[in-house]
């Protein structure tokens, strides 16, 4: 009956919505979801913070705090205007809230510009999935094609059942993640955090807060898309190496030009984007198809952020601005028209031509014969600030810093500065995987953790949480090298960092008092790797380990994968390739085949196991224009490293155990616990 009233809701406000006409903008029912449909009551949470404080990245612990707040010069240091975010529960709940629902305005572009409904993924057709739920909840919803669709260059024919790897929680019509509005009677869809940073839970049908959306086929729903050429710059696709085509506009030299020809423009940039492997994205506009597996948001402790830790400044050290980059840098690419001279090499107004001139709706596409950033201007939903999302110029705009990459930060109207960021970014911290169920005994995990020290897994992997917080020379570490330096070419540009109070309120007043952002809360040298800037390689941060057994495939790049029977143990003991088809991210996620963590992680330690995997991924041509192969992190327990097929298991074992509250844990840790307590 609810599921029935529900459907019933939604088919009447769409119905009010058309009555009303261009009058109408409502938001459908897309908030938070209740605690008791998610798996948080049942985790051992990371600690709340409450009555703590951060300034500008210095966590001061609420004991402390509590001292400070004696004294005048203590509440200076805690005040906001010194930079100070206490953490209260009405924090965290703006940033569960914003974590689910906020979209900074990001429906414009998917929306407007990309035209991400405009395609066999539109409306009707998510609906008509949705609803042969028949409110059953699932990880992957599947849409049937009922006719022949080309996009970039293959052919997806009538009948091709589409793994979408949207995830729909028990008795909702809407995707997580996705945030529908009806506006002027049409519909509308943004993109939440929780697109991809929220799971449901095959078995029981809960939500994981936090867990990585691992199959969210981020590729095919953009390219389906009619303007996907709008994110041309997270692609490998120049739009001044495409032919022009007859959009005639106005170039950054004031002469009248032609854009690059609208329909190959388009075909190359799908094909670009459908390169992606589920559960990886390209969020540096570098002009690299330098994807990316989308890590967790189990961010206690986890520091610096970004696979090759560039956030690692200002609030929460770093996570503030890794969740900036999500909604004010990698949701808009005209944030970065100022800047595609310098670092791009593309004149501003061919940058915004070629975004426009083939826009979803008419209010948003490029007329011929004007220029182009004059056009935007004109039709921009956000006139006070650069770029179509809601965002603030930071005092140094239009340069970036390392504390806003690209000198603007998302913040909407009515909320002081950052609010909606912090809030996200205090909850996130708070968040924790689902108890881990062992299913071997705790002396097999012991041994296992002795494995782990045995192996020298602690040098990186240490403390509490599993990391070191240092960021690693790609030259070292050796994986996967198109990352790791995607970030340079920003940071050349980058001046100190800046920013405004806690509790000034967007929009800015005139002349609004300005901090200076720490950056001594990271070694430098750290900063100059994570930015490719004393390493023309760079180089990648060192993960934390919790919830490894959610997050399989493993490594940045996600090309480390097996599926549940793709091994099988020998005569020996040893493990070894019983079913070739499903190994790597080719024959698993790519194939619709989830991979298994436990096979996973064996193909991640086994030298013999992982040089085919390696084999697979590089045999794919699109993993290979995705830059997804699954090598490197060549730390090896097996046979050749003097291991035996029992410690190997073992080591598996504790690795995947390694829930918020581990049964067990390395003696190198609880040492170094130990001796921190001492101190």
């Amino acid at each position: 009956m609810q599921f029935l009233r529900t459907v019933i809701i939604l088919v009447a406000l769409i119905v009010i919505a058309g009555f009303l006409g261009y009058q109408a903008e409502l938001a459908l029912p897309t908030g938070p979801p209740n605690l008791s449909s998610t798996d948080t009551p049942n985790t051992q949470p990371a600690p709340s913070g409450i009555g703590s404080y951060d300034v500008l990245g210095y966590g001061v612990d609420k004991t402390e705090a509590d001292a400070l707040l004696q004294t005048e010069e203590g509440r200076n240091l805690l005040s906001p205007d010194n930079g100070a975010v206490e953490i209260t529960q009405d924090l965290l709940d703006l940033g569960r809230n914003a974590f689910y629902t906020e979209t900074f305005g990001n429906e414009v572009l998917f929306t407007d510009i990309v035209g991400i409904l405009d395609g066999p993924l539109n409306i009707p057709r998510l609906a008509k999935a949705v609803l042969a739920l028949k409110g059953q909840p699932t990880n992957n919803l599947q849409v049937t094609l009922d006719e022949d669709i080309t996009v970039g260059d293959r052919t997806f024919t009538a009948g091709t059942v589409i793994n979408t790897g949207l995830d729909v929680p028990k008795g909702s019509l809407f995707p997580l993640g996705l945030v529908t509005h009806i506006d002027h009677a049409q519909p509308k869809v943004g993109i939440s955090c929780a697109l991809c940073h929220a799971a449901i839970n095959e078995d029981t049908g809960l939500i994981a807060e936090g867990a990585t959306n691992i199959d969210v086929n981020l590729g095919m729903l953009l390219a389906f898309a009619s303007n996907t050429a709008a994110l041309f710059r997270q692609t490998d696709v120049n739009p001044v190496d495409i032919p022009s085509g007859q959009h005639s506009y106005i170039n950054g030299k004031g002469k009248a030009a032609v854009l690059p020809d609208v329909q190959q423009l388009e075909d190359e940039v799908d094909a670009a984007v459908l390169a992606w492997p589920p559960g990886n994205f390209v969020s540096n506009g570098d002009l690299k198809n330098n994807s990316a597996k989308v890590p967790s948001s189990y961010t206690h402790e986890a520091w610096p952020y970004a696979w090759s830790g560039v956030a690692s400044i200002g609030w929460f050290h770093g996570l503030t601005t890794l969740n900036n980059a999500v909604f004010g840098l990698n949701a808009d690419p005209t944030t970065t028209a100022d800047a595609a001279e310098s670092v791009l090499g593309i004149d501003k107004e061919t940058y915004l031509g070629s975004m426009f001139q083939n826009a979803s709706s008419s209010h948003y596409r490029l007329p011929e014969g004007v220029k182009p950033s004059e056009f935007v201007a004109e039709v921009d939903p956000t006139p006070n600030s650069p770029g179509i999302n809601e965002t603030i110029q930071m005092p140094e705009y239009p340069k970036g810093t390392l504390f806003m990459q690209n000198g603007l930060m998302a913040s909407s109207p009515g909320l002081p500065v950052a609010a909606q960021l912090n809030g996200m970014s205090a909850w996130q911290n708070t968040l924790a995987p689902p108890p881990y169920e062992s299913a071997v005994d705790r002396a097999t995990l012991e041994q296992g953790a002795a494995i782990f020290d045995q192996a020298n897994c602690a040098s990186c992997h240490s403390g509490r949480y599993f990391t070191n917080h240092r960021v690693i020379p790609q030259r070292e570490v050796g994986t996967q090298p198109a990352r790791a330096p995607a970030s340079k070419k920003f940071a050349e540009e980058f001046v100190s960092p800046d920013t405004y109070p806690p509790n000034v309120s967007v929009p800015l007043p005139p002349d609004p008092p300005v901090l200076a952002v720490p950056t001594n809360i990271f070694p430098e040298e750290d900063i100059e790797l994570a930015y490719a800037q004393s390493d023309p390689k760079g180089g990648y941060k060192v993960t934390k380990l919790i919830g490894l057994y959610l997050h399989m495939p493993y490594l940045h790049d996600g090309g480390v994968a097996a599926s549940a029977t793709a091994l099988e143990p020998g005569k020996d003991g040893y493990y070894t390739i019983a079913n070739p088809d499903e190994i790597g991210m080719v024959g698993t996620l790519m194939r619709g085949i989830q991979p298994d963590p436990g096979a996973s992680l064996r193909m991640l330690v086994d030298r013999k196991l992982r040089k085919p995997m390696v084999a697979a991924n590089r045999a794919n041509a699109d993993l290979q224009r995705a830059n997804v192969d699954g090598s490197g992190h060549e730390y090896w327990v097996d046979r050749r490293a003097g291991y035996r097929p029992e410690e190997q298991t073992a080591l598996i074992e504790f690795l995947l155990s390694l829930d918020d509250d581990p049964a067990v844990l390395p003696s190198s840790i609880t040492t170094a616990i130990a001796e921190s307590h001492l101190r």
